[in-house]
């Protein structure tokens, strides 16, 4: 672990002009090591650094599948150097070891994905009669500036990134500052590939300062970001004074609605994925389980046993894949979801198990389960983006659909349930850009994924998520006669 990271502008590692920002280690509350924070006028040079790459057509204007194979080469490189992304990604944001295995892993996958995706990016011909030659072309839009969230910084990056230089973008990205570490194997991924220089820009700094000064840029084209409903709008409202497009991932309160005919063995598992994977910060968890009233004294019972088989503790210990979870990612998180805890119990929840802050170092919350929720409350209605599930009954299948229904956000649901009607039915009827039936987190990098509602728009994922990074351009050509 380097005592001190550096930003990453032209193809140069680079201080900020805002000084320096402790990186912490939430498996022990100590510092890990400190990272250069950029302010406005690193954004600004980056920005233009993207801005006279894209100019050049050093990206854009090579064949397609050249820079598919570049792209490809990116996640390659990745895999190359799991070993030493993996443990650094574990210390910076407090998921088990394994699990960070699994994210760089799945980081790699999305650039073999849109690598692949590259050369497919076709435009067509439009018959106007026999006087006329029209055609489509797509063309990249220029710079995209990228926002990413701290639960994922690796994975979440290279979602957007890979899509990006596939479609012949350059790219300004704005690390989490909680931790922006793993970012930096990009930068040398680009340099190992041989990208041309500028075409990958790499920035740590503070929302108010450089993700405020990336989203209103006159000389940004595009913006992707991943995070709360409150910094989406001051980001799309900055976007729109310059009348550039957003992708927009703000997260969800998704519920699973469990019928009196579903698998619970079979669900024990999903709950497993759904909620305690990552700590539970995962924008499309199932932080709610809806369940028929039939069977909800025995679901409880059950995902309550799988919430206290979870070994718990720092995720740098954790090195098998197994029945384990580690630290949220801040003190302050951690808190957060603890005093939501709190006051859903006043509004009348009832603490199955956990619910606490653990008496160790770090940011460590035990994995919990609320039962006695109603709709009304809280906890029912916003995000925790923590390790706390909540259990709702209902008597009647629209009354289940209805709760589901019943936020505004609009991320994922799921169903489960024998019935493949009463499957259709819900899949068509809940109110999400994803819809899992009999498995939470079915799919993957080729499905695309995205809200509804205060879950925010536009598609990742998928060939769907190449559109949010290319502009139609039709050519209509008169002929002679």
């Amino acid at each position: 672990m380097k005592d001190y990271w550096q930003n990453y502008i032209d193809g140069a590692w680079v201080d900020g002009g805002a000084g320096r920002i402790d990186v912490i280690n939430p498996g022990t509350g100590a510092t890990l090591t400190t990272h250069a924070l950029a302010d406005a006028i690193d954004v600004d040079r980056a920005v233009m650094v993207a801005r006279r790459v894209h100019l050049s057509g050093a990206l854009s204007d090579l064949r397609p599948v050249e820079r598919g194979r570049m792209v490809q080469a990116m996640g390659r490189y990745l895999l190359d150097h799991i070993d030493e992304i993996a443990p650094v990604l574990t210390l910076e944001q407090g998921k088990p070891l394994w699990e960070a295995e699994i994210e760089v892993k799945g980081a790699a996958r999305y650039f073999e994905y849109y690598g692949n995706q590259a050369e497919t990016v076709e435009g067509r011909s439009i018959p106007l009669g026999a006087g006329y030659f029209d055609f489509t072309t797509h063309e990249p839009f220029g710079v995209s500036a990228q926002i990413i969230p701290w639960n994922y910084p690796l994975e979440m990056t290279a979602r957007s990134l890979s899509a990006a230089l596939a479609t012949g973008n350059t790219v300004v990205i704005k690390t989490p500052e909680m931790t922006p570490l793993t970012n930096a194997w990009f930068a040398h991924a680009a340099e190992a590939v041989g990208l041309p220089k500028g075409a990958v820009n790499i920035l740590c700094g503070l929302g108010h300062e450089a993700g405020a000064a990336l989203s209103s840029h006159l000389h940004v084209n595009q913006i992707v970001f991943t995070g709360s409903v409150a910094t989406g709008i001051a980001i799309s409202t900055a976007a729109a004074a310059n009348v550039v497009p957003c992708v927009l991932e703000l997260g969800g309160k998704s519920a699973a609605i469990v019928h009196d005919d579903a698998d619970l063995d079979a669900f024990e598992n999903d709950v497993r994925w759904g909620i305690y994977f990552n700590a539970g910060q995962v924008c499309s968890a199932m932080s709610r389980v809806i369940v028929h009233e039939s069977r909800h004294d025995e679901l409880v019972e059950r995902v309550a046993g799988v919430a206290k088989s979870l070994s718990v503790g720092p995720g740098i210990e954790r090195t098998e894949f197994g029945a384990n979870m580690g630290a949220m990612v801040s003190e302050g998180q951690r808190d957060r979801a603890a005093g939501m805890i709190l006051d859903a119990q006043a509004a009348g929840a009832t603490v199955v198990t956990g619910g606490r802050k653990m008496n160790i170092p770090g940011a460590f919350l035990e994995p919990t389960v609320l039962a006695d929720v109603t709709p009304e409350m809280t906890i029912a209605n916003e995000e925790v983006f923590g390790p706390v599930l909540s259990v709702l009954k209902f008597k009647e299948d629209a009354q289940a659909l209805q709760i589901a229904n019943g936020t505004p956000y609009g991320l994922v649901g799921g169903v489960f349930t024998r019935d493949i009607d009463r499957a259709t039915r819900a899949a068509r009827e809940i109110r999400a850009g994803q819809v899992f039936v009999n498995e939470w987190f079915a799919g993957g990098v080729e499905t695309p994924f995205g809200g509804y509602g205060k879950s925010g728009y536009g598609r990742e994922k998928g060939r769907e998520a190449l559109w949010n990074y290319v502009q139609t351009k039709n050519v209509a050509i008169k002929l002679r006669g």
